[in-house]
């Protein structure tokens, strides 16, 4: 998408809401059941990470559900497809709030997506619960981002890389898809390796647009780039070209020990896909694997595989679980107790109501912070096994507090909705 045609699409929502047209709360909850919305991309280039999002969410209402659903009404989900189409990300989003008035959002992937959405749901009030990490410098008062932020997972791999049990490395490739995330997180990961003494002759950036398939001229490039030794790739590629990406790698002969690739964006659903056989050795960045043995975790993950098998999705019970899945589920959970701690659908109650709550997830508990719209996480650094799974290497100690402004880009920003509208000047 353009930024012409994207400022065409935010101008024609925003002038929607401008005119008024607005829904009270008691619609959003009639009889006995509450609307929510479920926006995520069964289609197009996304719909590989996306359709697990939207199976999760649903799996949580099926569970809330059979437990007498939130304040004794029956969630009922409209599962709408935008079909990794940025322009009709903010079209369903005023479908979702202003014809089925739905009472919260779950959804979208990408920052390109979520930027789209953006003025649909501040400009109407409604709420967007955002399960991706992604790349901060935002902190809308309509979403609240259960995913990471670049302190919570971008700045940990690169200082992993760069630390003695993850390989001393000295330079590296920043790879990735041509759009919001993989730039800004680009611009951060660069500013933090300058400020750590890697010399700029030693980072190399190169984009690719989205769906892009033939990497072996840039594979090429890796190879050179790699030959001389203690180098290693961050990838920021997202939806479907990692598929092509990896097979490429290998195919050159490249290997983990070789050069190994630190993913942003490719878990444990994406691995699905592919031959893992020779991606043994590369890393991801998150705050929680299908791995994590936790009482909870061997729950939720036979729980989704029981429902996959239930409700004959693809792969029935060889469906795995991953870290997106993970914040899209207790997303659900978090509004669910906002709601009973508000005792009202109403967003503005309901928003007050997440900050400071606790949820004790499938990886362990998280904290919603009590101001800035985002969750404390744990970091965890993970290695491919043959299998497709990731064994934990690195692990932080507790709960990280995420910071939606980076000290590497912009260390004299804050965001806090309690004491400041948002985001905020620092003092000196």
């Amino acid at each position: 998408m353009t930024r012409r045609s994207f400022l065409k699409t935010a101008a024609v929502v925003g002038a929607g809401a401008a005119a008024g047209i607005g829904f009270p709360a008691v619609l959003r909850a009639q009889g006995g059941t509450v609307k929510v919305g479920v926006l995520h991309s069964l289609s197009g280039t996304m719909a590989i990470s996306e359709v697990s999002l939207r199976d999760v969410c649903m799996m949580a209402f099926e569970e809330i559900n059979a437990k007498g659903g939130v304040m004794g009404k029956k969630i009922e989900p409209v599962v709408v497809d935008p079909a990794s189409n940025w322009d009709l990300f903010a079209e369903k989003a005023k479908q979702l709030l202003l014809q089925d008035k739905v009472a919260v959002v779950f959804g979208c992937w990408t920052s390109v997506s979520r930027k789209s959405v953006l003025p649909v749901f501040e400009s109407n009030n409604g709420l967007l619960f955002y399960p991706v990490q992604y790349e901060g410098e935002e902190c809308s008062k309509n979403v609240f981002y259960t995913g990471a932020t670049p302190n919570q997972q971008l700045i940990p791999a690169a200082e992993y890389l760069m630390s003695k049990e993850g390989g001393g490395y000295k330079k590296f490739y920043l790879l990735g898809t041509d759009y919001v995330f993989p730039r800004t997180a680009n611009k951060i990961l660069r500013a933090f390796l300058l400020a750590k003494g890697v010399p700029a002759d030693s980072i190399a950036e190169e984009y690719t647009p989205f769906n892009h398939q033939d990497y072996q001229t840039i594979v090429g490039k890796i190879k050179r780039f790699a030959s001389s030794g203690n180098a290693a790739v961050l990838s920021t590629i997202n939806g479907d070209s990692n598929v092509p990406f990896y097979k490429e790698f290998a195919n050159q002969g490249l290997r983990s020990e070789n050069a190994p690739i630190m993913a942003f964006s490719v878990a444990e659903d994406e691995l699905r896909g592919m031959d893992t056989s020779a991606l043994v050795g590369h890393l991801a960045a998150w705050n929680y694997y299908q791995s994590v043995s936790t009482p909870q975790n061997k729950t939720f993950v036979q729980s989704f595989k029981n429902y996959a098998k239930k409700n004959n999705l693809p792969g029935g019970d060889k469906r795995v679980t991953d870290d997106p899945m993970e914040a899209a589920y207790f997303g659900v959970y978090v509004w669910k107790q906002a709601v009973e701690k508000a005792k009202s659908f109403e967003v503005d109650a309901v928003r007050k109501a997440v900050y400071g709550q606790e949820f004790l997830a499938p990886g362990g508990k998280i904290k919603m912070d009590e101001a800035n719209h985002h969750t404390y996480k744990p970091v965890l650094i993970g290695e491919i096994l043959k299998d497709g799974q990731f064994k934990v290497v690195s692990r932080s100690k507790g709960l990280v507090k995420a910071e939606p402004w980076s000290e590497y880009t912009s260390a004299d920003k804050g965001c806090d909705w309690v004491k400041h509208q948002g985001t905020y000047q620092k003092k000196a």
